[in-house]
């Protein structure tokens, strides 16, 4: 499969979520990026600004996605819904997960302070997840830094990490193909078990083919799967500050995405 430069970067995230861009600094991160169509894929949540599945902001073309988080019984993943319109189920879904987003981050910041004896100055809000913590973590008086943070306080094995309340694999897929033209599996090979997790695409549309993972993954498993399941190959940087254009499919790939997301 071509490793073409991306014509696209389809997995970003803005500061309606975790991330650093806002609608407003998109379009130049784009262009910096080399690349003239994203996908805004915020964590569990629409982004306010976007009232269409794919608008056009300053020459960029911007695809309204969600990045939504499910458990598929023995691993929990993450999936992209792409061509994104508000559903009455999924408003529902998403709002309760917002909820429970933000009683677990109170509960784990409260066991952050109660194991560091460290005041944390973050907010509460909306979109809030691991990553906000973590900084909130290096800029206070724990001997932490961002990424220590995760190793020692709050990643999965950590003594502070509090679980999420997720929906099911299926009621995900569910919900994302009643809102979505395209429903994929994201970024499979950071998942303990890629080819179990990849067999969950036998119910996608797509598959993540194509992300700067910074080690070498077996990409012939994914190459695999997209033949077994007729996939779409998509890809992108999954950024959470404001470079864009690391990763994402080629022009060929990208043809057969935007044949598929009403609007592009």
């Amino acid at each position: 499969m071509s490793e073409d430069p991306p014509a696209a970067d389809l997995h970003l995230h803005t500061t309606a979520s975790d991330g650093a861009l806002t609608i407003e600094t998109l379009p130049d991160a784009a262009r910096a990026g080399g690349v003239s169509v994203v996908a805004v894929t915020d964590h569990d949540r629409y982004h306010p600004a976007l009232d269409a599945p794919v608008v056009e902001r300053d020459g960029v073309t911007i695809v309204h996605g969600i990045e939504l988080r499910v458990d598929a019984g023995e691993r929990r993943v993450d999936l992209l819904g792409y061509g994104l319109s508000k559903r009455p189920a999924l408003t529902a879904e998403v709002e309760r997960l917002q909820r429970n987003r933000v009683e677990r981050a109170r509960k784990i910041v409260e066991r952050v302070e109660e194991t560091t004896g460290v005041a944390l100055d973050v907010s509460l809000h909306d979109g809030i997840g691991r990553p906000h913590i973590a900084r909130a973590i290096d800029a206070s008086d724990a001997p932490y830094d961002y990424q220590g943070a995760f190793d020692e306080l709050i990643g999965g094995d950590g003594p502070c990490y509090v679980p999420r309340d997720l929906p099911s694999f299926e009621d995900g897929v569910r919900l994302l193909r009643d809102a979505c033209s395209v429903v994929g599996l994201a970024h499979p090979f950071r998942y303990r078990d890629p080819a179990a997790a990849l067999e969950l695409c036998a119910d996608l549309d797509a598959v993540e083919r194509y992300y700067p993972y910074g080690y070498e993954v077996e990409t012939s498993l994914i190459d695999d799967a997209i033949e077994t399941h007729d996939l779409l190959a998509t890809g992108g940087s999954d950024a959470h500050d404001e470079r864009l254009g690391r990763a994402g499919p080629p022009r060929s790939d990208y043809a057969r995405f935007a044949a598929a997301v009403n609007g592009l």
